[in-house]
């Protein structure tokens, strides 16, 4: 589906295609230690798998080689949304019994959608206590359980809530990092700026300035895009009918200057490069059926697996993902799930790192 509005919270949805695949049909078996718990020593340094999809070979460097594949009129595309320290740790103002809240998306009103643990402390009206200088009062119960908050601090102290949350906050890491994060920057990409992420867009983990710099510097195009990355990205696959699982929206946004130029870039054979699935998901929903991406900002619920007709990404960079997961499903659709999955056997046995803190593969 293409679409050329720029209308600001305009929902886009991706259309449903039929497939003969199935959710189980994207299941491998990863053993449990290759999981990375922290992030590389240079985040440069990391393995990195290049899967060409010209001749089915599989490579295997090192993810600073990556200027080797890119060409002087391609163009990568990164995610520059920013992690918040979105995980509260408090207690509840009735009973002093512990709670969490993980703050999932802004709205417009000011208050926050959230998912709190325990729900059934957070009725209604309940209010608890972080840090002596942040109180949270549910307003509302939504779908599936999230709830509403309104936050009250000393706003004649601290500028906004991303202040507040930068003296209590805790990084929102996945459930299968069981380590403490050292330092809050290590699950950061180096270009982020917009905040609004509850995880991060973990392909641009592994650059650095000096690496960027180097890219630009051979002609390359850099173009910043935002899609604030929720919780429902990374939501398990529960129905056996990959078409009927619903992904939950996101906002994104892409400027004029940066549309412009990935469409002058592309027109005169240069290929965009998506960085990440997040920058993928915003550069599909941001073009037409021509492949022309245009300016805009809204929400997307684009669901991308195989069969989808790619329109403006080329080549991507990704980590490895979770087995049965809408981003492996993602990768899958422009590789081929057959070269994917062999790719990823390979990995397995290569004892790549896997997931958020891991290594890469680069598909061109």
């Amino acid at each position: 589906m293409g679409n050329s509005s720029t209308n600001n919270n305009e929902l886009i949805v991706n259309e449903r295609f039929a497939t003969d695949l199935k959710t189980s049909d994207f299941y491998y078996d990863l053993p449990e230690e290759l999981i990375a718990q922290s992030p590389s020593s240079e985040r440069d340094k990391c393995r990195l798998m290049v899967v060409s999809r010209a001749d089915s070979s599989i490579e295997n460097k090192i993810f600073s080689d990556i200027i080797e594949y890119l060409n002087p009129e391609d163009m990568i595309v990164v995610n520059s949304s920013k992690v918040i320290p979105a995980r509260l740790l408090g207690k509840t103002d009735k009973t002093g019994s512990d709670m969490e809240l993980l703050l999932l998306r802004a709205l417009e009103d000011g208050s926050w959608e959230t998912l709190v643990r325990p729900g059934k402390r957070a009725r209604v009206g309940a209010s608890f206590t972080f840090g002596d200088i942040l109180r949270a009062t549910v307003t509302n119960v939504v779908d599936g359980g999230n709830r509403i908050v309104s936050f009250d601090y000393d706003k004649q102290k601290y500028q906004n809530i991303y202040e507040v949350l930068d003296i209590i906050g805790n990084m929102p890491l996945p459930p299968y990092i069981t380590k403490k994060l050292e330092r809050k920057e290590d699950y950061q990409t180096v270009y982020a700026k917009a905040e609004g992420s509850a995880a991060a867009p973990t392909a641009g983990l592994h650059f650095t300035e000096e690496l960027l710099d180097r890219i630009r510097a051979k002609g390359v195009g850099y173009g910043e895009v935002t899609l604030h990355v929720g919780l429902g990205t990374f939501r398990p696959v529960k129905v056996e009918r990959i078409e009927e699982h619903l992904m939950h929206g996101e906002y994104f946004f892409v400027s004029e200057e940066v549309a412009a130029e990935i469409n002058r870039r592309r027109k005169a054979g240069g290929r965009i490069i998506a960085v990440g699935t997040t920058s993928c998901r915003v550069l599909e929903s941001a073009s037409d059926d021509s492949g022309i991406v245009h300016p805009i900002s809204g929400e997307t619920g684009i669901f991308i697996y195989p069969g989808y007709k790619f329109k403006a990404t080329d080549a991507l960079i990704t980590n490895f993902h979770l087995p049965e997961s809408t981003l492996l499903m993602l990768v899958s659709a422009l590789a081929t799930k057959e070269l994917v999955m062999e790719a990823y056997q390979k990995a397995v046995e290569g004892r790549y790192r896997f997931f958020s803190f891991g290594d890469a593969m680069l598909i061109v």
